[in-house]
């Protein structure tokens, strides 16, 4: 435990999805070269119940976060890590999750990968499926919610001068659950907000004929998910794959 190890860490935590556990032989491009692939469980999931995700939905969306930032102080106090060796990875809900982790903690992590990720979170339900995300955040419409939804916003909250880690945003321009818009005002804020700093890069990936994961064709996600184990590798220093 000397914290030199380097790893990738996953999170969802919401609408009471498990996120369990699994062997991914996509996953051997980081265990090939000694990274560690730590997946957490975090409120808002439905890993321990219902009564777990209701502590991580509406106007308690912040413990989740607080709990994936848990997670990677945990990592790093025990001596497993540091931050200058850790990589976080999630995409929809986890993007969303992504964003409120590096904004909230910038220096708590060396890369970040967020897949058609939320983060402007006052106009989540303004998008053609907006609606249906309101039971797990909340609306604006209701004063309780707003100022939750304020507090915790990704991209109400970056702010100009900071040195954010470098960060891939994935998105695609047929997503029909998430507005490409969220990716790319995201993108631009923060490339704005480094400007002067050693932080970033803030860059954009954007599939002409993608949608939200399962919308894309084969070849596409192939290609996508190369591009950000490649980043995240390269941002790491990982190196070629261990003998």
């Amino acid at each position: 435990k000397d914290g030199q190890r380097k790893i990738v860490v996953n999170g969802y935590g919401g609408y009471g999805v498990n996120l369990e556990p699994y062997f991914n032989p996509v996953h051997r491009v980081f265990l090939e070269r000694g990274v560690w692939y730590v997946v957490a469980n975090l409120r808002g999931g439905g890993e321990y119940g219902e009564a777990w995700h209701r502590q991580g939905n509406l106007t308690n969306k912040q413990n989740v976060f607080d709990d994936f930032h848990a997670v990677l102080r945990h990592l790093d106090e025990a001596g497993y890590t540091k931050p200058a060796n850790t990589a976080i990875i999630g995409g929809s809900n986890g993007g969303l999750l992504m964003g409120a982790t590096f904004v909230q903690h910038p220096a708590a992590v060396a890369a970040v990968v967020s897949f058609v990720g939320i983060y402007d979170m006052l106009r989540v339900e303004l998008s053609p499926n907006g609606a249906f995300n309101v039971p797990e955040f909340g609306t604006v419409k209701d004063p309780e919610h707003f100022r939750a939804l304020r507090a915790y916003s990704p991209y109400h909250n970056v702010k100009d001068g900071t040195a954010y880690p470098p960060v891939l945003f994935v998105t695609g321009e047929n997503d029909p659950r998430v507005d490409p818009m969220q990716s790319r005002k995201m993108t631009a804020r923060l490339q704005a907000a480094v400007k002067g700093t050693k932080g970033g890069p803030i860059l954009l990936r954007t599939s002409k004929d993608a949608g939200h994961g399962g919308g894309s064709g084969l070849d596409e996600r192939i290609a996508q998910t190369t591009d950000a184990y490649a980043f995240l590798l390269h941002q790491l220093k990982a190196g070629a794959p261990k003998k």
